[in-house]
């Protein structure tokens, strides 16, 4: 199962990017990708590591938000940073949810 969610994690994020380089934006696409990415972190992120990986993700933000400035490319790479930000949003909250969960309901740590 952890090859089948690292392989959903890779196509849902190359996906984004490529959606976000090019501009398209569809409700139904934004849905599945958020179902490929709470998918991809149930079968492969491991929730231990959720301190880096939101770490990861704000940092990811962070930089999202300053590219527009950049001039010719600018708008590129923002669509791009954007997509694999709003991908990478429902994995970190699956991972700090199944977290949660491990940790307060199944007395793992």
């Amino acid at each position: 199962m952890k090859n089948i969610g690292k392989w959903l994690y890779l196509l849902g994020l190359l996906v984004a990017v490529v959606v976000g380089l090019i501009g398209f934006s569809a409700s139904w696409l934004s849905l599945i990708l958020a179902l490929v990415g709470i998918l991809a972190a149930i079968f492969y992120i491991d929730s231990d590591d959720i301190v880096n990986q939101g770490i990861r993700y704000l940092v990811l933000g962070a930089v999202y938000s300053v590219l527009d400035g950049l001039p010719f490319v600018g708008p590129y790479l923002t669509g791009m940073f954007g997509a694999a930000f709003a991908f990478l949003g429902p994995v970190v909250l699956t991972t700090l949810v199944m977290w949660f969960f491990k940790k307060y309901f199944f007395g793992k740590k």
